[in-house]
């Protein structure tokens, strides 16, 4: 039982287990050699832990810790059942291995893991599965979303994504689709979707939907290393360089983002002196290697949009009419009624905010919209900004009711109230 006197809380358990869980699943998958059986093993490892770790604290590497007890897990499995060769073989080919070294040096267990995350978000982005299934495999895998999460975010009940996922496992199985990195002659059909949910995973770090934390580093220093892998393996792909000089540029802004009491605060009210100039400098280095291959591409124009951003000292100086500029022209390769929301606003900020205001309310008619709810903060603003506050109150309300997080509802309650003072 639990108590005061255990050695490890409940708190830190669950954060490790986060944190350890995708690799963890990961690096079991190449050595069971499938989905279904790592997610199994895994299960027992993390009930294991549960009982373990309270007592005897948390292990030096809980990654390394549950690969090892899920192994074994796996193996004892194989020995009781006995009952095809296919078994036994794999029996063999386990034992044979030994077991994890929990001996490895930091560095080195860290890179053997980010490469299994590597090869398996690969795995999950294989062209014989729709993009979305492939999106929707690696959001659950990798990031460790529920079905219900992942089911909101393509507007889908959870059964039916959760038979959708079902299906995805299976075919993957019944194709034996190999657990690696693919070579050249494959690249194109998965480089695209890859490039999708490992920027999909930042995000979901960046803002958790519905983590009580808005920001879940584990998520965002996952994506920001499997984004170095990436331009490691794909350094000639301007996209793969786009990548992560965005993520470099959103990251940097991280210690910022909230306040002492853990609230957010809003980009032109944030203190710049704390953002991570190094991570600056990096990353509009690569927007400027990349764009000079004149490939241009989505990821790199949100990243010259957020380098424009991370370069000038105060929030005054942001140059809003560049930046409309470059959502005008993302629209053309990634167009949606969100690139058009940024577009919209940024015209707004650019000096012409009934134009902007004008978008918005053209934008106001599709579904989407109006269950976004940044859609509806980003009007309730520009509302305020115009001197309409009943409006703009009543957009905030809207917001207010759609949004998820614990501290974006904060966030729009305070704004709300400031409204309310006027």
């Amino acid at each position: 039982m639990a108590s005061a006197e255990a050695i490890a809380s409940a708190q830190e358990i669950a954060s490790a287990l986060k944190i350890a869980r995708p690799k963890a699943l990961a690096t079991l998958i190449r050595l069971l050699g499938g989905l279904d059986p790592a997610e199994d093993a895994l299960q027992e490892a993390l009930a294991r832990a549960l009982e373990v770790w309270p007592q005897r604290g948390l292990p030096d590497n809980p990654s390394a810790w549950l690969i090892q007890t899920g192994r074994n897990k796996a193996i004892d499995q194989i020995r009781r059942r006995s009952l095809e060769s296919a078994y036994c073989r794999a029996e063999r080919q386990l034992a044979s291995g030994g077991p994890p070294d929990l001996d490895l040096s930091a560095d080195a267990l860290r890179l053997h893991l980010r490469d299994d995350l590597l090869r398996l978000v690969f795995t999950c982005c294989h062209p014989s599965l729709s993009e979305d299934l492939q999106i929707a495999l690696t959001l659950k895998t990798i990031a460790g979303l529920s079905v219900e999460e992942i089911a909101r975010a393509f507007l889908l009940q959870p059964r039916a994504m959760e038979q959708r996922l079902v299906r995805a496992k299976r075919r993957l199985a019944e194709e034996r689709v190999p657990y690696e990195v693919p070579d050249a002659r494959a690249l194109p059909g998965r480089l695209g979707t890859v490039l999708s949910v490992v920027y999909l995973i930042f995000n979901e770090g960046y803002k958790a939907h519905r983590a009580p934390e808005l920001v879940r580093r584990d998520l965002c220093l996952e994506a920001l290393r499997l984004a170095r892998l990436l331009k490691r393996l794909y350094g000639g792909e301007p996209e793969v360089g786009g990548l992560l000089a965005l993520i470099l540029l959103q990251h940097s802004r991280r210690d910022a983002r909230l306040d002492g009491a853990g609230d957010i605060v809003a980009l032109d009210e944030q203190d710049r002196g704390l953002w991570d100039r190094q991570m600056i400098v990096e990353g509009q280095a690569l927007v400027e290697q990349a764009l000079r291959r004149k490939q241009p591409g989505p990821y790199q124009i949100q990243a010259a949009i957020a380098a424009l951003h991370a370069g000038p000292e105060t929030a005054a100086a942001t140059d809003w009419a560049q930046i409309a500029e470059l959502y005008g022209i993302l629209e053309r390769y990634q167009g949606g009624p969100v690139v058009r929301l940024n577009r919209a606003v940024a015209i707004a900020k650019a000096g012409d905010l009934a134009v902007g205001l004008a978008m918005l309310d053209d934008l106001s008619g599709q579904p989407e919209m109006q269950r976004y709810h940044h859609f509806h903060a980003a009007r309730a603003a520009l509302l305020a900004e115009a001197g309409d506050a009943p409006a703009a109150l009543e957009r905030y309300e809207a917001a207010l009711g759609l949004a998820a997080n614990p501290a974006e509802q904060a966030y729009l309650r305070r704004r709300i109230g400031a409204l309310r003072k006027i």
